[in-house]
Parts: structure tokens; C-alpha cells; sequence
């Protein structure tokens, strides 16, 4: 399907048809569209854009990442789909960031479609595809990881995934860095530092980020981040531009020639006192 330029939502269409393909082609599956479909509408709500408490959360995770002893950053489906370049592009601007696939709906073929699409985009190394190690308590394939990955990692980005997994990192040591449109999902509201925001808007913002720290210089330590506050600064931004929507005063439908004499006619009568 052609998708003109010239369409107000060229962009958001584009995504669209390119996961729908990525999906006739095995690397999402289809609870994956639902799940874009879910944060795309969230971004609506949020404005489509970068909040600035968003943009304060992205410094903070490329500053963790940096400090980090062990980085790794989780890749499934959409993920994949989504952002491999911006992936990659945080890999290189982040020494030692390790990449690892991690699936919920596991298949051998949706591993390799994975980790082709990274190295495609240009990340150079792809752990989990052999899967060498198990989180503790979590009833579903995201609990097998690589032992040199995630296992190992006292930081771990997890872009785009389920809140139980967060919950069973956490009670491994390990500092969890969230992205989810929603504010409100179980992952934002469990992570260390939840970022609300777009995934290929915020890995590219957290990449740039850590770009700025010159050489091979690192943060001293993983500094305070009011995870409260970041979640409620992204809950009033979507509630003040639901009200402002709410205020704005719909376009009518064009008046027909009929309905306008009509109303002329109502105007022009005498109203007569009883």
C-alpha cells in the first residue's frame, strides 16, 4: 500500500505498515501490534512529542548507563522493529552496553529475526541467543537470559516490556531503567526510572546524552532520580491536554442552503408575550 507524504499522519501510517510487515514476516507477533497500538494512543495524549520531565528522565539513564558496572539493554519484537538503529546507535555511545534478546512469545525463528535486525542496524554483538541462565520467579520465557547479559547486569534498559519482569530484575539487585508511553502501566510504575516516552524519540535522546560525556569519562555513581515525581509531571501534562482538547470548540458541519434560511426565518419572527 502507497502511503502518500501529503497525509496529516504520514508518519504514525509508515509505523503502521512497516510493523504489519514486520509481522507478515514473523519478527512481531500480533499481540505486539496491539501493544503499539495501546502507546501509540498514549503519545496522543501526551502531545506526540518529548515532555520535559521526559527529556530529564533521558539525561538520568544515559548517566546510569555510563555508571553503570554492567549495562545491557533488553530487545524484543517491536523493539527490533522499531528502533535497531537507535539501538545500535546507543551501543556505541555507551562503552560496554551490552545488547540481548529477550521474547515473550519465544520461537528459535523469532530469536534469529531479532538478532539480524540488530546486526543489520549495526550493533556488533547480540547476546540471549542462547539463552544460558534463568530468572528466579518469572512463569513465562523472559526468564531465560544470558548469563554473561542480563544476569550479570546491574543496570538493565528494558524498552517496551511487562512489568512482572521488571519486578524479578529488581529482585535481583539490579536497577531498572523503564520506557513506556504509559504512565500508568505496571512496568512505569515499578521501574527505577520510568521514561515516558516515545521509544525510538527516547533511545535517540539517551544516546545523544551519553555522546556529550567526552571520551571514555563516566558519571562518579547512579545519582537520585524521583521516579514519583516523573510519573506524575507525565500524568498532568495528559490531563491538561485532555482539558485543553475538551475546550476547543468542535468545527461544525457546512450549513446547507435550506438549514441557513431556516435559521434566518427563526431570527427574523416576533416573539410573541403570552
Amino acid at each position: 500500500m502507497r502511503i502518500s507524504p501529503r497525509h496529516p499522519r504520514y508518519a504514525s501510517l509508515t509505523v503502521r505498515a512497516h510493523l504489519a510487515d514486520a509481522g507478515r514476516a514473523g519478527l512481531v507477533v500480533p499481540e505486539g501490534l496491539i501493544a503499539h497500538g495501546r502507546g501509540e494512543a498514549f503519545d496522543y495524549f501526551l502531545g506526540e512529542r518529548t515532555t520535559p520531565g521526559a527529556r530529564k528522565a533521558e539525561r538520568v539513564a544515559a548517566e546510569w548507563l555510563l555508571a553503570a558496572r554492567h549495562a545491557v539493554v533488553s530487545v524484543n519484537g517491536n523493539v527490533a522493529a522499531l528502533a535497531s538503529r537507535e539501538v545500535a546507535r546507543l551501543a556505541r555511545a555507551v562503552p560496554g552496553l551490552d545488547v540481548e534478546v529477550n521474547l515473550f512469545h519465544r520461537t528459535g525463528r523469532r530469536v534469529r529475526l531479532v538478532a539480524e535486525a540488530l546486526r543489520a542496524a549495526g550493533v556488533g554483538r547480540v547476546l540471549g541467543l542462547r539463552p544460558s541462565a534463568t530468572i528466579p520467579r518469572l512463569p513465562s520465557d523472559r526468564a531465560k537470559v544470558d548469563r554473561d547479559g542480563i544476569f550479570d547486569a546491574d543496570v538493565c534498559l528494558i524498552p517496551l516490556e511487562d512489568g512482572d519482569r521488571t519486578e524479578a530484575l529488581q529482585a535481583l539487585g539490579k536497577r531498572v531503567i523503564s520506557v513506556d508511553l504509559n504512565p500508568l502501566s505496571r512496568t512505569s510504575q515499578a521501574a527505577d526510572l520510568p521514561v515516558v516516552d516515545e521509544v525510538r524519540r527516547a533511545l535517540t535522546a539517551i544516546a545523544r546524552e551519553a555522546e556529550r560525556w567526552p571520551g571514555a569519562s563516566r558519571p562518579p555513581r547512579l545519582r537520585a532520580f524521583d521516579r514519583r515525581s516523573a510519573l506524575a509531571e507525565a500524568l498532568a501534562t495528559i490531563g491538561e491536554n485532555l482539558t485543553r482538547s475538551a475546550r476547543r470548540r468542535p468545527r461544525g458541519r457546512p450549513r446547507t442552503r435550506a438549514a441557513r434560511r431556516r435559521s434566518r426565518g427563526t431570527a427574523g419572527r416576533t416573539r410573541r408575550t403570552p
